[in-house]
């Protein structure tokens, strides 16, 4: 199965997006597709699964420098960005930790999650036995903060969306895109 179409079965695009997807499209023709079609939030759902999960949560960080954030949503970022430059285990640690904490409430939170949901264990880092995150959870976060993202500015909230996913698409282009 081409992993188009297995990014499409984890992500569960809805049933018209699905429909719109081929085995034999590139990572960018199906996103494009997608957008073409109006279905920007299954677009935004493959994009963020079939990118590799550093460059995700890049393109999500990318996103999030060009707004103006609160200090919270400044904070999950700061820590998204730290982990995109140096992705060691402390980094995803301290990203994962300031997500738990904020509750998810906020758009840093799920910046901070995309992060903190890349590798490692879910689990407290005072328990033994780890708690590996599902491989798709790094995309459903970059998805969430996104979408908290455009809402920033709730009237232009659909246009915001797809002007997000542009930056993106470059990303997919034979650039290792994958879903490790």
């Amino acid at each position: 199965m081409s992993s188009v179409m297995q990014a499409s079965i984890q992500m569960e695009l809805s049933e018209p997006a699905g429909a719109l997807l081929r085995p034999e499209m590139t990572a960018q023709m199906a996103v494009q597709a997608l957008v073409g079609a109006g279905q920007v939030q299954d677009a935004l759902k493959l994009l963020a699964r079939l990118l590799p999960k550093r460059y995700a949560v890049a393109w999500l960080c990318q996103c999030a420098r060009d707004q103006a954030l609160n200090p919270e949503d400044r904070a999950g970022a700061s820590l998204a960005e730290k982990w995109v430059r140096e992705p060691n285990e402390s980094n995803r640690r301290a990203a994962f930790e300031f997500a738990n904490a904020g509750g998810y409430k906020s758009a840093g939170a799920w910046v901070a999650a995309a992060a903190g949901w890349s590798g490692g264990s879910l689990a407290p880092a005072s328990q033994e036995t780890p708690v590996p995150p599902a491989d798709h959870l790094t995309a459903c976060a970059v998805v969430a903060a996104i979408n908290m993202l455009a809402a920033l500015d709730i009237e232009k909230f659909a246009s915001r969306r797809a002007e997000f996913i542009a930056p993106a698409l470059n990303l997919l282009n034979g650039n290792g895109a994958g879903t490790a």
